[in-house]
């Protein structure tokens, strides 16, 4: 059975920082892709707010350089998913596609977190076509124009309110007649004049051939639908982290977030680090993920070297 220094769970902008920083430290480092190589970048068709890229890249170019940066310090990327794990004992065992298995000094766990999304076919046909689960990624492309967004909790509050300073109206879709954001961000949203909410009310389509159009709503009490004019519609209805395979072993919140102690990626369990968006709810942006994923290497380099 192969064994490695480093395994790194999951790509995207954490691991691939992980691996580029770990290959330099001559690690050796395997890289386990995942079902969504690149992560949620791949959805992604503009990215206009990432250091180094003065004109804007496309979501999955940046990712596809992120990954030919981290192959050229050596970095063994293979394909496959880690569908289970044994941190019982060190070396830990992962097991890849219910196949085969490898052993690891040190893990790095970087598997993200998936966007909910509604679910409807409009809404996935015209995905990064107008549709976006990031306001703070995609919010600047719809300065003064109207958007709609789908949501009632805090994360949509913040949305709501960060693109009402961009946008010309925002249409805040909810579907019963109360949010569940905390007092304070109700109060905020209710006081923004360009945020209009519309209480009972569900997404029937998203309207639009090439680009978002509009938006088709229904009132859930009288059936009434109705059109809004928009450009761009977002959904923030939460994420749900990647980490099911992890909850025999690791702590996580209710949300299921991996719990790193403060200050640095280590969870529980020495030798196995977590970064990204497993274990961010707050930020979730793409610079971040690439500063944690540079943090967690710099932690397993240094628990390597304490045990040898």
């Amino acid at each position: 059975m192969e064994k490695h220094k480093v395994v790194i769970v999951g790509s995207g902008p954490a691991g691939y920082t992980a691996a580029i920083y770990a290959a330099r430290a001559n690690m050796s480092p395997v890289m386990v892709m995942g079902m969504e190589p690149g992560g949620q970048l791949m959805q992604t068709n503009d990215v206009e707010n990432y250091p180094g890229y003065p004109e804007g890249i496309m979501g999955p170019e940046m990712m596809e350089d992120f990954k030919k940066q981290a192959e050229r310090f050596g970095t063994d990327i293979q394909h496959g998913l880690v569908t289970k794990v044994d941190f019982s004992k060190r070396p830990f065992t992962l097991t890849i596609d219910d196949e085969r298995e490898m052993l690891a000094e040190s893990v790095i766990l970087s598997t993200g977190a998936t966007a909910k999304y509604l679910g409807l076919p409009s809404e996935q046909r015209l995905m990064g076509m107008g549709v976006s689960a990031c306001a703070t990624c995609d919010g600047f492309f719809y300065r003064g124009k109207e958007v709609a967004l789908v949501g009632a909790g805090d994360s949509a509050c913040e949305e709501a309110l960060y693109l009402s300073n961009l946008c010309t109206t925002v249409h805040m879709i909810i579907r019963r007649d109360e949010m569940r954001a905390s007092k304070i961000m109700q109060e905020r949203v209710l006081k923004t004049e360009n945020i209009k909410i519309y209480w009972n009310t569900e997404t029937d389509e998203v309207l639009g051939e090439k680009d978002v159009t509009g938006v088709r709503v229904v009132n859930n009490k009288t059936q009434e639908k109705q059109d809004i004019a928009i450009h761009g519609f977002f959904v923030a209805i939460g994420h749900k982290p990647n980490s099911d395979f992890l909850v025999d072993w690791l702590d996580l919140d209710e949300a299921g977030y991996v719990i790193t102690k403060p200050g640095s990626t280590k969870t529980k369990i020495e030798g196995v680090f977590a970064c990204g968006d497993l274990q961010d709810s707050i930020y979730r942006q793409a610079v971040t993920a690439a500063g944690t994923g540079c943090m967690a290497a710099l932690d397993a380099e240094r628990f390597i070297s304490e045990q040898e």
